[in-house]
């Protein structure tokens, strides 16, 4: 009996804890998919994919539905322009909108040659220097400038390093936009030239932006020109994009009296514009 009872005991003992309130298991309570849904609409995207997803099942096939991102891309103002490829990867054309940028690195010389390949070198090279009349841009303080002989730089952009994959730029084909301001120094002649280039996964080219070379002449107001290009309907193959630009002054100054340019912007742009 005295075993009895100890063991009894014992087993008292081990289920007080157990149903106190401290150990017990919240229970999920079913939420009406088109207000759960609403929530993950005021909620913050990174944070629905990377927190509220995980919650439950529930909660996260309301996170992966089409219609939840289909919402929120109307809502912010992002409209596919040919909604018939639109049934599914809504969230991939959502935050590929979002994160829309410039994709070249160090456009306006504020550190230096850094990032860009540097193609010919002539006369006194290549230089950096500040700007001499104000560029429409504020935030832009400094140019690069050429000199006296030929002076082109380039940079290569890999669309999967930065988060445009082969798939979404295959079905899509979302506008590539090109920009580029140049300038002549007021005193001195120069010439400035472009080339931009869709290359496919072994670079060879696919489309090519290459006007005709633009000429300033000597005494000049300096004003800065803006030279634009939009890439549409280029079909498959799209992994890279070349960019090359550069000049030189027309009339063989020793120093740097060419052509600057600054400011040079490469940008995927998967929406119509609102």
């Amino acid at each position: 009996m005295g075993s009895s009872q100890s063991s009894g005991s014992a087993s008292g003992n081990n289920e007080s804890p157990a149903a106190g309130p401290s150990t017990s298991l919240p229970q999920e309570f079913p939420v009406p998919l088109e207000i759960l849904e609403e929530i993950f609409l005021h909620l913050p995207p990174h944070q629905v994919v990377g927190v509220c997803r995980s919650v439950s099942r529930q909660w996260g096939e309301v996170a992966d539905s089409e219609s939840l991102w289909r919402e929120r891309c109307r809502r912010e103002g992002y409209r596919p322009r040919d909604p018939s490829k639109m049934t599914k990867d809504w969230r991939l054309f959502y935050f590929l909108c979002k994160k829309r940028r410039n994709l070249l690195k160090n456009p306006k010389a504020e550190h230096g040659m850094t990032d860009w390949k540097i193609l010919e070198n002539g006369g006194d090279g290549w230089s950096v220097a500040g700007v001499m009349v104000p560029h429409p841009n504020e935030t832009v303080q400094k140019n690069f400038v050429t000199s006296f002989m030929m002076c082109r730089k380039s940079q290569l952009i890999d669309l999967e390093e930065e988060g445009y994959n082969a798939s979404f730029m295959d079905r899509f084909q979302p506008e590539i936009r090109i920009s580029d301001w140049c300038a002549p120094r007021w005193d001195c002649g120069c010439e400035y030239n472009i080339c931009v280039e869709l290359l496919d996964e072994k670079k060879n080219p696919i489309q090519t932006f290459a006007p005709e070379t633009v000429y300033f002449e000597q005494w000049n107001d300096q004003s800065w020109t803006r030279i634009t290009h939009v890439f549409q309907d280029y079909g498959p193959g799209v992994r890279y994009i070349k960019f090359i630009h550069g000049g030189k002054d027309t009339q063989f100054w020793k120093g740097w009296y060419g052509v600057r340019v600054t400011d040079s912007c490469v940008e995927i742009n998967p929406a119509m514009d609102s």
